[in-house]
Parts: structure tokens; C-alpha cells; sequence
């Protein structure tokens, strides 16, 4: 199956199949025998006819740190199937800004949501490079996000949802110039440290594919920053924000991913924004 493109999409209406037939949100037949019904903003998804539905519902991306900074971590991901027999408010979350001041950490994402049946947290805030003792930990969230320089811990996922950002493995007390960002985590694996096994700062923790084989991929982790002078940035993965190095600002996710922000580079360079969040719900034609 090719990727959806989510511009070209059908304007949402009512489709019948396998007994389902739902409105809300913007509906497509791609060709794969499936009826899909998506989600880039909040909105309702009206049940006039109940069923069994698949789903893929990703929180927004935290936001990356700031002065060599940690990668955002990926929105929450949960995916499954789900008798559907009631209409559902459908909230999607919105990617977390990246840390704008000295040190700052990116703001967690936020929290998107199928009803109150499935809920996704959203991704923690890469840490900022100077932002706290040193052993102190990232924040947390539905992937985790990135430590920032200076023996640092990376942020904890949420279960199920997602995996922890990578940690900072520098000596306590090595020169800052030298020193590399962890990469956020992502849907599927964790950030890598920083510096990882090339010396460089951490590469986001990958995404996830849904539907299985479409080429398609959310949530994945914002790459770590590569330092103030020497290092080599971070890569985000799956629609995550590069790292930078440098003076440079971190790269923005790609939206509707549920993706993190990259790292700033050093000299206070501001951390890239996290990529909101989506909701799909698909059946059988």
C-alpha cells in the first residue's frame, strides 16, 4: 500500500463496510480494502452504525532542549482494535514547544485521545544542556525525552506507548564543548546516548509503521544536539526534528507525526518544536 497523503484526502462523509458506518474527521479509500477516517485536529466521530475499527492514535512530540540540548520524545503511540458503538470526541494533541531560554527544557507534548476509550501521553521535553544537577534525569512522558550535556539521564516512556530518550554518557565535569545530547525516544526504540558510538550527539528513537507496510511512519524521537563547536548533531527519526550544532536552533517535527523536536546547539540556540499528534480509525470495505 502506498503512504496516505493526508492533502489529497476526500472531504469526511458516511462509508458503509462490514456493517461500520461512521462520519467525522477526513475519510479516504486508498485501495487497500480499508475505509479510513483521519484526524489532523479535534473533532467528533459520529457512530451510526457500530463495529469492530482499528485504530492508530499518536499524542503530540515534546519539544527539543535548549543549548545543547536533548531530542524530544515521540508522542505516545497505541494502536489495537476496538468495538466501537457510541460517538467519540476525538482530541488531537499538539506538538510541545522547544525550550526558548537558557537551558531550557522543550515542553511535553500534549495528550490526544479516541473518547475515553484509548488515550496517548504526550511525548516529555528534550532536557536543556545546563538544566539541572548532573545525574538529574529528562522529562518523561509517552516516548521519553533526550538528556541534555553533562552526565544525564534520558526521560522514561510510558508503557506500551513508548521507550525512553538516551542518556548523556559524558564524564561528570568534561568540558561542555565536547560533550553531545541524547536523542529522544521514540514509538519503537529507544534514543540513542550522547555521544553514541561515533561521538556524536544521540539519533532519535524510531517510529512506528501503521498500517503494517504502508511506508508510513509516526512517533519518532528528535535527535540529540551535537555539541558547541566540534560535534556531529543528532538525527531525528520517522518525522523528528534534527539536532543541531553550533549556534543553530534544533529542526521542527513534521506535523500530524507525534514526532520530538531536535536539540539546540550551544550558545542558548533555541530547541525544535515537537510535531502534533494524529487519530486514524480504519475498517473493512
Amino acid at each position: 500500500m502506498s503512504p496516505i497523503p493526508l492533502g489529497a484526502l476526500a472531504s469526511a462523509r458516511v462509508a458503509a463496510g462490514g456493517g461500520v458506518s461512521l462520519t467525522g474527521g477526513t475519510y479516504s479509500e486508498p485501495g487497500d480494502g480499508y475505509g479510513y477516517h483521519t484526524f489532523t485536529t479535534s473533532g467528533t466521530l459520529t457512530v451510526t452504525a457500530g463495529g469492530d475499527v482499528e485504530y492508530l492514535v499518536v499524542a503530540g512530540g515534546g519539544g527539543g532542549g535548549n543549548n545543547v540540548g536533548g531530542g524530544g520524545g515521540a508522542g505516545g503511540c497505541l494502536t489495537g482494535t476496538i468495538a466501537l458503538t457510541t460517538t467519540q470526541t476525538i482530541t488531537v494533541g499538539g506538538g510541545g514547544a522547544g525550550g526558548a531560554s537558557a537551558s531550557a527544557n522543550g515542553t511535553n507534548g500534549a495528550a490526544s485521545s479516541l473518547g475515553a476509550l484509548v488515550v496517548s501521553t504526550g511525548g516529555g521535553g528534550g532536557q536543556g544542556g545546563t538544566n539541572g544537577a548532573n545525574g538529574s534525569t529528562a522529562p518523561s512522558g509517552g516516548s521519553g525525552g533526550g538528556a541534555g550535556i553533562r552526565a544525564r539521564v534520558g526521560g522514561a516512556g510510558t508503557s506500551g506507548q513508548g521507550f525512553p530518550g538516551g542518556s548523556n554518557t559524558q564524564p561528570t565535569g568534561e568540558a561542555a564543548a565536547s560533550s553531545r545530547a541524547g536523542g529522544g525516544g521514540g514509538a519503537t526504540s529507544v534514543g540513542e546516548n550522547g555521544p553514541n558510538g561515533s561521538g556524536n550527539g544521540g539519533n532519535g528513537g524510531n517510529g512506528i509503521q501503521w498500517p503494517a507496510s504502508s511506508g508510513t511512519y509516526y512517533a519518532g524521537g528528535g535527535g540529540g544536539s551535537g555539541g558547541s563547536n566540534i560535534g556531529v548533531a543528532g538525527t531525528g527519526t520517522h518525522g523528528g526534528g534534527n539536532g543541531a550544532n553550533n549556534s543553530n536552533p534544533g529542526s521542527n517535527a513534521t506535523a500530524n507525526t507525534g514526532s520530538g523536536g531536535g536539540g539546540g546547539g550551544g550558545t542558548n540556540a533555541n530547541g525544535g518544536a515537537g510535531g502534533s499528534g494524529i487519530v486514524i480509525v480504519r475498517y473493512p470495505l
